[in-house]
């Protein structure tokens, strides 16, 4: 009963938190909660049930009748043609606009602007559909414009989370275009604050009575609402503030970042302080009494997860602070913006009640990898506009691998591993290091996703280092599903999906475990759901998506091999053929870090995958994932070589060969060069290694 007791905890601490976890404070809440409750054990006893029960419910109460005080919120980007402002237009303030429009256009001049027909121009783009631009933070709140906030506080967009940068409209290239998007410092001492959003947007805010006497601070451009309709334009070189008074309460108070950059900030009275601190404070005290009441836990059981969530943290923050509860403005043309823009556009329609529209995911006939989508979809309506619900599957990685390297190897080893996965980047050379992963995560690729739930499935899989797969229906249904999910993000992976599923089943039958087979084969059917919609919206048969056989993807289709053959048969070793599988099969044997010094090591690899997979005497669990690495390989001869297309081929070259390693290199070395091993064994530094890793499973086994 523990998985569900287990999960019903956690829906508990979700209820006492409140949707959507937008913020960092409710956010750390949850991942501690976490944390205690998978690595403790939950009473199953009714007692502490009901005064947790009991708690959580005078909690939501307490927020539902002491809530702060609101603000309402739109926000938008400012973009109008020659022609007219369409929705902006139509629906700000009049006088609000023309100043709004004055500046545009004394900005971007229209002698001066892009051709309309110029690939990659802002005007051959979407304008704004709408005054005020569609929030996932207002989904539940029932927003006039976009959200309703409880406190003002930015120095930058990013802070501010305006989820409208990355909508699928504002796709324009910023080369190519007068009106840029977005800035990147890429310094080293600008990691916290890498992003400008150089696009022209503005905020709207309305005060109720509540923040009369509450100070409204900004830098940058003000336009402050008179008793007549117009405008005061104030704008502050440096922070200033300005006192709310009964006069403001219900009128508009606009900040424009178009010609100057926007900073604001709102000092509240200490009544509104109060309030604000009661919704925190509730939840905070609703997540401890679940945990109090409900859940047990060793102290050193929690220390290595909670010191692996702490260097993913530090790992995502040096790579792209962002990606904490930032909403970053993803690059034009990438996939990030793609999957996003649909996700939104699947959101918008989900909310005017067009469940099939939503679940259409915008394409008929699947061209991008649908997955991600979906889950960016279901991740806004969790965690609002922000991006922590990858980031919650990110911190999942280096469990994840943990757990893979526990299953073939020693604790210690294990542990070495997995800290060398994390903490230290060599792994980047071998597309095994945990940075390459949260690169590609923030930047909002489907990728990482896909192996990540592909690590869990294969986890599922295994079993439980002391007892292997079992005759159970349920956690033979979790590892199909989760297999099917990761094809559904990302198909490229079947190979070694359909591999491991196959010899899984295979074995299942053999040993009699027919609850497992029902199990494996009912959870990973969901992976036709990709072919039904193609079916059931575009009217095609198509698996997966249509890009499979496209030439600029499928680079060396197997007749292009079968001519370089023939090439060489007629010793033409100069031939087009022989030169692209040639430089297909480099590509491959560069690995993911792409250099050409790494295909003798890569090559070995390969090697010893080939000698696992032919090794008798090895866990047949083992001999089984070097067939699945090995299949997974071959994508690598016909499509692209990037690297990030292929993080999970070499993470599962790199098990196999530690494996490999330690069965059968290590008791070689030990009988045949038996001194050095033992000073080796010896040496100072190797001693205390073993007894920091000593300490370290001592905690876990704790």
């Amino acid at each position: 009963m523990q998985p569900w007791l287990k999960l019903a905890a956690l829906i508990l601490v979700v209820a006492a938190l409140g949707l959507p976890v937008n913020d960092l404070f409710r956010y750390a809440l949850l991942v501690v909660a976490t944390v205690l409750v998978v690595a403790g054990t939950v009473s199953a006893q009714l007692a502490p049930w009901l005064a947790a029960l009991a708690v959580v419910a005078l909690c939501v109460l307490g927020q539902m009748l002491f809530p702060a005080p609101r603000i309402e919120e739109g926000h938008n980007v400012f973009l109008i043609d020659v022609a007219a402002g369409g929705a902006l237009e139509a629906g700000l303030p009049r006088a609000a606009f023309r100043i709004m429009a004055t500046e545009f256009n004394t900005i971007y001049p229209p002698a001066r602007r892009c051709a309309r027909d110029q690939v990659g121009c802002w005007r051959g783009q979407a304008f704004p559909d709408r005054t005020f631009a569609f929030s996932a933070d207002g989904i539940f709140d029932r927003a006039a414009y976009s959200r309703r906030v409880t406190g003002i506080d930015f120095s930058d967009p990013v802070g501010l989370r305006l989820g409208f940068i990355n909508e699928l409209g504002y796709n324009w290239n910023s080369r190519a275009s007068d009106v840029i998007r977005a800035r990147r410092d890429r310094s080293s001492l600008a990691f916290l604050h890498q992003w400008t959003l150089a696009m022209p947007w503005f905020v709207l805010y309305r005060f109720p009575a509540d923040f009369v006497g509450s100070g409204l601070c900004w830098r940058g451009e003000v336009l402050w609402e008179r008793a007549d309709g117009t405008f005061d334009t104030i704008t502050h070189a440096d922070m200033q503030c300005r006192t709310l008074t009964p006069d403001d309460v219900g009128r508009d108070i606009f900040g424009v970042a178009i010609a100057h950059e926007l900073a604001m900030r709102l000092v509240p009275t200490w009544q509104v302080r109060l309030r604000q601190l009661a919704e925190p404070g509730l939840a905070l005290i609703g997540s401890f009494a679940v945990l109090a009441l409900l859940v047990h836990v060793r102290g050193r059981r929690v220390v290595l997860p909670f010191a692996l969530i702490a260097v993913t943290l530090l790992v995502a923050m040096f790579n792209d602070a962002s990606f904490l509860g930032g909403v970053r403005p993803f690059d034009s043309g990438d996939d990030g913006l793609v999957y996003d823009g649909y996700a939104r556009m699947m959101l918008r329609q989900l909310v005017a009640g067009d469940v099939a529209g939503a679940l259409k995911g915008v394409e008929p006939v699947f061209y991008f990898t649908p997955g991600l989508r979906y889950l960016r979809a279901a991740e806004h309506l969790i965690f609002g506009e922000s991006y922590l619900g990858y980031l919650s599957l990110v911190l999942l990685l280096p469990f994840l691998v943990f757990a893979l390297f526990r299953r073939f190897l020693p604790l210690t080893w294990a542990l070495v591993l997995t800290l060398v996965f994390a903490a230290v980047p060599l792994g980047a050379f071998f597309g095994s290091s945990l940075v390459q992963y949260i690169k590609w995560a923030a930047r909002g690729f489907a990728d990482p996703a896909a192996y990540i739930f592909f690590l869990a499935a294969f986890v599922l899989l295994l079993g439980r280092l002391d007892e292997g797969p079992r005759d159970r229906f349920a956690r033979a249904f979790g590892a199909g599903l989760l297999f099917a999910l990761a094809l559904f993000v990302r198909p490229n992976i079947t190979p070694a999906a359909g591999i491991l599923l196959a010899g899984a089943g295979l074995a299942a039958l053999a040993q009699r475990h027919f609850r497992r087979v029902a199990g494996l084969v009912v959870g990973f059917a969901a992976v036709l759901g990709m072919a039904l919609h193609n079916w059931v919206y575009g009217g095609a048969l198509v698996l997966f998506t249509t890009t499979a056989e496209l030439p600029r993807l499928l680079q060396m289709p197997p007749s292009a091999y079968l001519a370089a053959l023939a090439e060489l048969a007629h010793l033409n070793f100069a031939g087009e053929y022989v030169a692209r599988a040639r430089h297909q099969i480099a590509g491959w044997l560069a690995g993911p870090s792409e250099m050409i010094a790494m295909v003798p090591l890569d090559a070995a690899a390969i090697l010893v995958l080939i000698r696992v997979a032919l090794w008798r005497a090895a866990d047949p669990w083992l001999r089984l994932t070097a067939l699945a690495t090995l299949a997974q390989h071959c994508v690598a001869l016909f499509y692209p070589g990037d690297g990030r297309y292929h993080y999970l081929t070499w993470l599962l070259t790199l098990l196999v060969v530690a494996a490999w390693v330690h069965g059968e290199v290590l008791p070689v070395l030990r009988r045949w060069f038996p001194r050095f091993t033992q000073r080796v064994a010896k040496h100072p530094a190797s001693l205390a290694l073993a007894r920091g890793l000593g300490r370290m499973s001592e905690m876990l086994r704790g």
